[in-house]
């Protein structure tokens, strides 16, 4: 069946037993045994976001799964994704208009001010102080979404994203970058891009985006991703 479990087994030609990979192989490692399920995921976000309602819990779910898989855990596309999208809808709405409503009115008072500060030069301040909350909101947001994959509790992610998103912005840039550059870059290819967005459009900057934050969210986030209900019965 095309959406049966994933996992188990070590593929073919995988040594459990060999040093972790980083960097570069690293990334490439995770494309070689999760390609197949990138594309499912992709197909099932698609889905559940056709009720457009569903889109924050669909983001979270989509990043949920995709933290498994830069943790090298076991992904039954799935399964994981459903478990996410029912069990954690709350935190999903929670970091979509975390997001969202910063964004938002800070991307349009920085367009408003900008224009108007061609007669008064006083209005560059308010539009510095829209520009800078947009642009700290985009470098936390990646941040926002490791915190709270990874079990942290809305409030205490808010309060650590934020500082990390402005302490530590070489990974959330990058992220940043292929996330929302991405998107952007498809809509305005749009419709050339229908068969990328399809397949690819976002479950693949998902997967780089987390990526090149697991290292920075590993260090400062110690909780750990509870075991879901299949998991402690295996343990059992």
């Amino acid at each position: 069946m095309f959406f049966q479990q994933d996992y188990a087994e070590p593929g073919p030609g995988v040594n459990p037993d060999a040093p972790e990979k980083t960097g570069v192989r690293r990334f490439l490692e995770i494309l070689q045994l999760e390609c197949v399920t990138i594309f499912k995921l992709n197909l099932l976000f698609l889905v559940s976001c056709i009720p457009v309602i569903t889109i924050p819990p669909a983001i979270f779910a989509m990043n949920q799964v995709v933290r498994r898989m830069v943790l090298d855990r076991p992904v039954d596309c799935f399964y994981h994704y459903r478990l996410a999208f029912r069990a954690y809808w709350k935190q999903g709405y929670a970091a979509f208009f975390l997001v969202l409503v910063p964004l938002v009115l800070s991307g349009y008072g920085a367009a408003f001010y900008l224009r108007q500060a061609e007669g008064n030069f006083l209005l560059f301040l308010p539009f510095t102080l829209c520009s800078t909350v947009f642009f700290v909101t985009i470098l936390a947001s990646p941040y926002l979404y490791g915190l709270l994959s990874c079990g942290m509790g809305v409030r205490e992610a808010v309060k650590l994203a934020l500082p990390l998103g402005v302490g530590k912005p070489g990974r959330a840039v990058l992220a940043a970058v292929f996330v929302y550059g991405s998107l952007l870059a498809s809509l305005l290819y749009f419709p050339l891009s229908v068969i990328y967005l399809l397949f690819l459009g976002f479950s693949f900057p998902c997967l780089i985006g987390n990526f090149y934050i697991r290292t920075v969210i590993k260090r400062f986030c110690p909780i750990a991703p509870a075991p879901d209900p299949g998991e402690e019965e295996e343990e059992a």
